[in-house]
Order: C-alpha cells, then sequence, then structure tokens
C-alpha cells in the first residue's frame, strides 16, 4: 500500500496555523515535537517551535513543521491542497473559515461540473480547493 500526504513547511507559525486549521476541519493536533531537546543548530529562542506535528481528523492527515530559521521558504501557487465534501453547508462553513483573511481566487460558485467549487489562499499561505458535488 502506498499513501501520499500532505507535509507543510511554516516560519515560525506552524502550531498558530494548525490551530486555526484544527478549528477549520474539526481535527486534532498529535505528535508535537519541537526542536527543545534536537542536536541541530537551532537558535534557542526558535527551540519551542514545532519540528514535526500531525492534524488529523475525519478525512484529514497533514503533516507540518517550522523551518529552520535559516531555511527560506517561498510562498507559491505551484500545489493546492484539495477538500471534497459532500454536504453544502459544511462547505460553505469551510470555505468561510479558511477564507477568512486570506486571499479568494475564485469565490464558491456552482460549476459546469455541478458542483460548488472555490479557489483560495488562507491567511497562511497555504493554497485550497474545495469542492462539493451538488
Amino acid at each position: 500500500m502506498m499513501k501520499t500526504q500532505a507535509y507543510l513547511a511554516f516560519s515560525g507559525n506552524c502550531l498558530e496555523a494548525l490551530n486555526f486549521y484544527a478549528d477549520c476541519f474539526n481535527a486534532e493536533i498529535k505528535n508535537k515535537q519541537t526542536y527543545k531537546n534536537a542536536k541541530a543548530d537551532i537558535p534557542e529562542n526558535y527551540r519551542d517551535k514545532l519540528q514535526h506535528a500531525e492534524l488529523v481528523g475525519k478525512g484529514i492527515h497533514i503533516m507540518a513543521y517550522d523551518a529552520a530559521p535559516d531555511t527560506p521558504l517561498t510562498q507559491g501557487n505551484n500545489i493546492h491542497l484539495s477538500v471534497d465534501l459532500d454536504q453544502e453547508e459544511t462547505t460553505k462553513a469551510l470555505y468561510d473559515k479558511l477564507s477568512k483573511d486570506g486571499q479568494i481566487q475564485h469565490k464558491l460558485s456552482e460549476t459546469n461540473w455541478n458542483a460548488l467549487y472555490a479557489r483560495l489562499r488562507d491567511k497562511y499561505g497555504t493554497n485550497w480547493m474545495i469542492n462539493c458535488k451538488l
């Protein structure tokens, strides 16, 4: 069996972002590991940041971490996390939460493939596609 999974990188605000996503997806943050005891060249003021964590819930499992301060991160539009839903009410609620303080690229609306669809970048720079078959 093979499984592909998203692993998100942040610049020091990973826990904040995961708390936001936990609320959006009704999920839990698990396996939190900080840099506290890591044998790595990490500044003292970064030791409380997350070296690894997972967001786990019904239909979602995302891994994430705070990249080392000397690791440049470039936010781009070359990847989106896609969420497929089957209830309009849940879709609208998720869209409202993820798009708050973010950038909407395609407003949630009906499509020619008989679905509600939206594309956005949330306030943490993560790109999302939301799709709900009608």
